[in-house]
């Protein structure tokens, strides 16, 4: 039955090779023609059919590589037979140079919308941070003087009426907890401060005491990184340690931050109850949405490793430049 099993799996990989290499035949054969049309006319029509059959063919999945084949191979037939060298080959740079017109085209834009989404999250990230402050001390000064308030009409009521103000007082600390609390998740000041790894750690505490879940911080991260990077990975590692209390039910997570001088490397493990195979991307939460768009801005990568009853491990990098 595996054996079975086998031949039809190599039998359906043969017909897709075999389908594949008959589409790229199929395209050298167009590319060859227009070629040819360009070297007998030279017309700015055949650079516009170069420009289109590119485009069509990027469209279809082709790759810049596999242009660059098709192309090697219509130069090599064409000097293959007679004619100028050297006016062939100056004829080929024009054509190869407006067949990868629609790659650089698309390689511009891409590059434009990961400069505009790195905008974006540093726009949302100063919000964040503003918010937090305004919180942490707006609010903060106001309760104090409620508190202050509280204090002074509690003074003049007789001893048997004050334990009402003290529920009032005590209410108002948890209140104050809970929007210290909230301000720290919006942007902790450790960050700016101190560095990724001790906001980390004040990060898992607080995880620790709300939900039980033990989770443990390690690296060797003995420089600051830039600032975008260490937002983003602080981030990630809030997210990954709210799927791992809400959706993976684990008991521990451990963190690990490895940085050289080309990369920083990120490992997030949990052991709680994974998933069976990895799922389409339209079928990812909006954590994981979230967490590759702040990786696409960084040039970063997410690797999501996980089997059922065996936890989930997340791997980040991100590549550090000059």
């Amino acid at each position: 039955m595996q054996m079975e099993k086998r031949q039809l799996t190599e039998s359906r990989d043969m017909k897709g090779q075999a389908a594949k290499g008959s589409d790229t035949k199929q395209l050298a054969d167009r590319y060859f023609e227009i070629f040819q049309e360009y070297l007998r006319e030279r017309e700015e029509s055949s650079l516009s059919n170069g420009y289109e059959f590119a485009r069509r063919a990027m469209v279809d999945g082709c790759s810049v590589l596999e242009i660059a084949e098709i192309h090697h191979e219509a130069l090599r037939r064409v000097l293959g037979g007679p004619g100028s060298a050297q006016t062939t080959l100056a004829r080929a740079v024009d054509l190869f140079a407006a067949c990868l017109s629609p790659f650089e085209m698309s390689h511009r834009g891409a590059q434009e919308g990961t400069r505009a989404l790195r905008r974006l999250n540093e726009i949302l990230e100063g919000e964040l941070k503003r918010i937090a402050h305004a919180l942490h001390d707006e609010a903060g000064q106001l309760l104090a003087s409620v508190h202050i308030a509280v204090a002074e009409v509690a003074g003049g009521l007789p001893l048997e009426s004050r334990a009402r103000f003290e529920e009032v007082e005590r209410l108002l600390k948890q209140i104050e907890m809970e929007l210290r609390g909230l301000s720290h998740e919006l942007r902790p000041t450790v960050l700016d401060n101190l560095g990724l790894v001790p906001a980390l750690k004040m990060l898992a505490e607080r995880v620790a005491k709300r939900s039980g879940l033990a989770v443990a911080v390690s690296g060797n991260m003995h420089a600051r990184l830039p600032p975008a990077v260490e937002t983003a990975l602080y981030r990630i590692v809030q997210e990954a340690l709210n799927n791992a209390v809400k959706h993976a039910h684990a008991k521990s997570v451990t963190i690990d931050l490895q940085h050289t001088p080309l990369k920083v490397a990120c490992v997030v493990r949990d052991d709680g109850i994974g998933f069976a195979k990895r799922r389409p991307r339209g079928d990812e939460g909006l954590g994981l949405i979230g967490i590759r768009e702040r990786l696409n801005a960084l040039g970063g990568l997410l690797r999501v490793v996980s089997k059922p009853q065996h936890g989930t491990t997340l791997l980040v990098d991100i590549p550090l430049g000059e």
